[in-house]
């Protein structure tokens, strides 16, 4: 019956997933191997391994799937292409955990995405196995920075006495300028998207000192200035509550300035966070009643949209962009046809 099951065509769904995961695990393979080859802590490096391994099978399944159903296996990158692993240090050991909880979590939501999208038993077999192996890695990742003290909480909030209902519209909207404290809910997306910009901010630091084409510098130093605006709102938020908010990055980042990473390989990874940011801001939306709130995240949305298409334009530029699985162009194959 698992044979016979084989036989089925992937849907759109799974063919597109399987590509994505293809591109975002090579990529991952060189950051990680750079990552673990300059380790120093102990205890981070065993959980560099583990992640490492975890990319490594992931590649070595979605080749064996996409070569059985005769499917082109994406370029993607590569240790030898992409990254020099012999270059100094650029971000320390405590980044290296922080990013690797963080992006454990992205892992987690888009694994449970995939096993929505999946209709063949071994494909969501297969994303079920990636789910669990990356909550153990958000497990392994988020004991060790409390073990280390470097886990950030979000801030405390009153214990709730009491059940009580919204008794008008000034919950959702502004009155006057007035704005009513922020729920539950808020200060987690507030406290998680100034948390995601931190790192990312760190993360394009780094970038932006080691890359050498000049466009590609310059849009790295374009995120900065919008990732280090975002914060400044969401800190500003926080702190009209008088809540806490977590602090940057930036010390953990070298002085280096030598090759280590392709700009190609540079301009997917922040491609990526840029996907993210929109998805994460798409959320909070729905989960902020306060007005603006909400009209804060839709603009701030909108400006890493454009911001998104300056990269695109870059890797179209230098045919870094891989084009994904896409429908037939019937039109475009009965042109054909009529001019034979």
């Amino acid at each position: 019956m698992l044979e016979k099951e084989k036989q089925i065509r992937l849907t759109a769904g799974e063919i597109g997933q399987l590509w994505l995961q293809y591109l975002n695990d090579s990529s991952s393979i060189c950051i990680l191997s750079y990552f673990l080859e300059k380790a120093e802590d102990v205890e981070i490096k065993p959980l560099i391994e583990f992640a490492l391994e975890l990319s490594t099978s992931h590649i070595q399944k979605i080749t064996s799937i996409l070569t059985e159903e005769k499917n082109v296996v994406p370029n993607g990158f590569s240790i030898k292409e992409d990254v020099d692993l012999t270059a100094p240090r650029l971000y320390s050991d405590s980044f290296v955990l922080n990013f690797l909880q963080h992006m454990s979590k992205v892992g987690l939501t888009t694994y449970a995405g995939s096993v929505g999208t999946s209709v063949r038993s071994d494909i969501k077999s297969y994303y079920m196995d990636c789910l669990t192996e990356t909550m153990q890695l958000y497990d392994k990742a988020t004991d060790l920075l409390l073990t280390k003290g470097l886990f950030i909480r979000s801030p405390n909030l009153p214990n709730l006495e009491k059940v009580q209902f919204v008794k008008k519209q000034w919950f959702m909207l502004d009155v006057i300028g007035e704005k009513r404290p922020l729920v539950a809910a808020e200060v987690d997306h507030l406290f998680a998207n100034l948390q995601r910009n931190s790192l990312g901010v760190a993360a394009l630091t780094g970038f932006s000192q080691v890359a050498k084409d000049k466009d590609v510098k310059q849009f790295f130093l374009k995120g900065l200035e919008v990732g280090n605006k975002h914060i400044k709102l969401f800190r500003g938020k926080l702190e009209e509550c008088k809540l806490p908010a977590p602090m940057g990055w930036d010390s953990e980042i070298t002085n280096s300035t030598a090759y280590t990473f392709s700009d190609k390989l540079m301009m997917f990874f922040t491609s990526g966070l840029i996907a993210l940011s929109v998805g994460y801001y798409g959320t909070a939306v729905s989960l902020s009643p306060r007005g603006d709130l909400s009209s804060l995240y839709n603009r701030l949305s909108l400006e890493v949209q454009m911001y998104s298409e300056d990269g695109a334009n870059i890797m179209i530029k230098n045919r870094w962009l891989e084009q994904p699985p896409m429908a037939s162009d019937r039109d475009e194959l009965i042109r054909k046809k009529n001019q034979l």
